[in-house]
């Protein structure tokens, strides 16, 4: 048993900036990653950039952009908190303390546009702007003596009073949680960590998807495990789909927003732009709705993809404003600068998740949630482009900040049940099948157009599968692969639960007639 004053479970921005803020003031701090190193997770995957304060901009211009492409579903006091703290950690943090590299015109920095913004008002690192704040940050979190890193160990299950305490009686305190369960990857050890407080900061699920811009990891750990201890989860239905990744045999490779920010447009296979049927904003219309609209094209020109045209740009300028775009178009054979780029969506970020004050806290004491994992109620039914950093970053400050200052920290902790290794060998070949149920399964009844009949169909699968692998899971050896399975069937299993509950269209949940 190891013991720690903070576990943070997870490494993208929303857990890095939370660890070094806690750690700054003294506390204790314990990191979970199940990758091999720190530069994990979403965050070195975003490409487009984030939010900061552009010209002729202020917070009221951010909010009112921010609650209409949430379609009426945002949170206002998360919101409100949002544009209050979020472009002044970003100079204080981002800028002034970790140096980011973010790009600079003619002194100053350069923002870009994204869809449903009314300004230019991104900030960015030429199409890597994930890959370089990781980059800042994670070389002070493996230097700060209050951090200790776990690389290659993946959480089990949350530890809570009312499943793990040996004690009768904890049954009728507050629902808490006191830690977790911890596999190590390389040696199938599982030992538990107390917490006085847990930070959940595991990312999304974009992988119960087929089609999907998420990396590896997001196997939607972090909203199974709040499930099964009993957080409440929000949302969970909001699903959003990036409207532009490269339609290839090699892959979903993302084709970031500030493309089309850069004066980018669609067309059809016939060549002929379309968006103008769907949106007075044309391609830079929230991505829900560009996305379904790609959608309807594809069908009505019964073919599988549209195409991303921005061949009026200057080739040189379009190596040096997206350099590992272009880099992997080269790779499969497509020069951007002289032919329009297949593309088609695929999904992208979970806008719900685990339910959470605007201090961070979920419906469980002593249990944080953080990043994408988190509702924090700011993306409402459809997230605004370049959000979501913008958001971990201060949710991760916020609830740091929370922690280190409350002075009646929990530090009781239960005997509990001793953990118990089963036998039984993996067979991959189940392991491979079951997720391949569950991505198609999601793609084709739970995605970017749903009916009822697909969502009930969706239901009765779950349920099923879900028993299954829960069987195959209690008898199997453990591993990563099948933590992840099962965590997986969970998070898809509440997905569809929540998009049968919800019979209103609204955002990225659109039900069709």
């Amino acid at each position: 048993m190891k013991n720690t004053e903070l576990l943070i479970i997870g490494s993208g921005l929303a857990g890095l900036v939370a660890a070094w803020t806690a750690a700054e003031k003294g506390k204790k701090v314990t990191i979970i990653n199940k990758s091999n190193s720190l530069m994990s997770g979403s965050t070195p995957w975003a490409q487009g950039g984030i939010i900061f304060e552009g010209e002729n901009d202020n917070p009221q211009k951010l909010k009112e952009d921010i609650i209409n492409a949430g379609d009426g579903a945002c949170w206002i006091p998360a919101v409100d908190q949002l544009v209050r703290y979020g472009p002044k950690l970003v100079k204080e943090l981002l800028i002034d303390t970790f140096k980011v590299d973010f790009d600079y015109s003619d002194g100053h920095l350069d923002f870009t546009e994204e869809g449903a913004h009314s300004v230019r008002r991104i900030i960015h690192s030429k199409d890597t702007t994930g890959k370089a704040i990781a980059q800042a940050i994670v070389p002070a979190v493996e230097n700060n003596k209050n951090i200790t890193i776990f690389n290659n160990h993946t959480a089990i299950d949350l530890l809570t009073l009312s499943h793990h305490s040996t004690n009768p009686l904890d049954l009728y305190e507050k629902p808490a949680c006191f830690g977790a369960f911890i596999l190590n990857n390389k040696t199938n050890e599982v030992f538990p960590i107390y917490a006085n407080n847990t930070f959940l900061a595991t990312g999304g699920l974009g992988q119960v998807y087929i089609n999907t811009t998420n990396p590896d990891e997001s196997t939607g750990d972090g909203f199974a495990m709040a499930y099964r201890a009993g957080a409440r989860l929000l949302n969970m239905h909001y699903i959003q789909f990036h409207p532009t990744t490269v339609y290839s045999p090699h892959g979903r490779f993302l084709i970031s927003e500030s493309v089309r920010g850069e004066g980018a447009f669609l067309i059809d296979k016939h060549g002929n732009r379309f968006m103008e049927k769907y949106h007075p904003q044309l391609e830079l219309a929230p991505r829900d709705i560009v996305a379904r609209s790609i959608y309807d094209v594809m069908l009505e020109t019964n073919h599988p993809c549209v195409y991303l045209d921005i061949r009026h740009k200057d080739s040189e300028w379009l190596q040096n404003r997206f350099p590992s775009i272009n880099a992997f178009l080269q790779s499969v054979g497509i020069d951007m600068s002289s032919e329009s780029i297949p593309v088609v969506p695929a999904a992208h970020y979970a806008c719900g998740g685990v339910g959470v004050s605007l201090k961070g806290r979920t419906s469980l004491q002593r249990l944080y949630a953080i990043g994408e994992v988190s509702c924090t109620g700011v993306h409402g039914a459809n997230r605004l482009a370049s959000t979501s950093l913008l958001e971990a970053l201060t949710w991760g400050w916020v609830a740091a900040n929370e922690v280190c200052e409350n002075k009646e920290d929990d530090n009781y902790f239960p005997e509990i049940y001793e953990w118990k290794d089963e036998t039984e060998e993996i067979d991959n070949a189940l392991i491979a099948q079951d997720w391949l149920n569950i991505k198609h399964t999601m793609w084709n009844y739970v995605g970017l157009v749903r009916t009822k009949a697909r969502l009930h169909r969706a239901q009765q699968i779950f349920r099923h599968l879900s028993t299954e692998i829960e069987d195959f899971y209690r008898k199997a050896k453990m591993t990563k692969e099948i933590i992840q399975l099962r965590n997986g069937v969970t998070t898809a299993y509440a997905i569809t639960n929540f998009a049968i509950e919800d019979r209103t269209s609204r955002g990225c949940h659109y039900i069709k007639k």
